[in-house]
């Protein structure tokens, strides 16, 4: 009885660890996705604060305005209308229960697309607003004569001897630069940007994200691949 005893509280012990261990992680992932939303918060508020100023600006040159086109909606997935019980006699019973199964494919199919069309009108939206503030930065910064914040965060980076954060790498942007009112969110979405171009490397320890200049052999075709389609232009 006593070694049963034993092996059950250790069974018991090695269970509530377990548990205690995936709570841990459950709440770690739920403030990580939680900061995540946050920052596309104030990211789309962002966005629509230029796309005001830039109407008003548009407005004021007297420039006309381009149609823009309507995201489509994506479309329902039909139901097909209930059918009425057959009453026919024996031979005939299989004929609307086989209508059934066949209705409840086309359901399930047009479904599955009308979820397909919602995900890719999503993701469209987001590349078209992620470029819109990009374009914006760069006229921006053009008109100024100052570098864009691409540029500064990759200079920061190449400068950096250990990997930085992105709350970091804002703080020091924000000492150097105070007039351009940069934040940690915008930073953050840039130095992503420049990770899915290979000019960045992203690194993880526990939680926190860090982020560094790429090798030398990266940073120069990576660089490469994107001068080049503007000097074809």
């Amino acid at each position: 009885m006593s070694e049963t005893t034993t092996a059950t509280s250790e069974l018991t012990s090695q269970y509530a660890a377990q548990v205690a261990g995936d709570l841990e992680r459950n709440v770690k992932e739920q403030e990580r996705i939680s900061a995540e939303i946050t920052a596309l918060q104030e990211q789309l508020a962002t966005l629509q604060h230029d796309h005001a100023v830039l109407v008003t600006m548009q407005n004021a040159l007297g420039i006309p305005t381009a149609p823009v086109e309507p995201v489509a909606a994506p479309e329902s997935a039909t139901v097909p209308a209930p059918r009425k019980k057959s009453t026919a006699g024996t031979g005939t019973g299989k004929q609307p229960q086989a209508k059934k199964k066949a209705a409840a494919g086309r359901t399930r199919t047009t479904g599955r697309k009308a979820v397909g069309k919602k995900a890719a009108g999503k993701e469209t939206e987001a590349t078209k607003a992620e470029t819109s503030k990009t374009e914006l930065g760069k006229t921006e910064a053009a008109k100024t004569g100052q570098p864009t914040l691409v540029e500064l965060v990759r200079a920061h980076l190449s400068e950096q001897s250990e990997p930085r954060s992105a709350a970091e790498v804002a703080g020091a942007l924000g000492e150097a630069h105070p007039e351009r009112g940069i934040k940690t969110t915008v930073v953050r979405s840039t130095l992503e940007g420049l990770v899915a171009k290979n000019q960045a490397q992203r690194t993880k320890q526990g939680t926190a994200v860090f982020y560094t200049a790429p090798d030398a052999a990266d940073t120069t075709t990576a660089n490469e691949a994107e001068d080049g389609p503007e000097q074809n232009q």
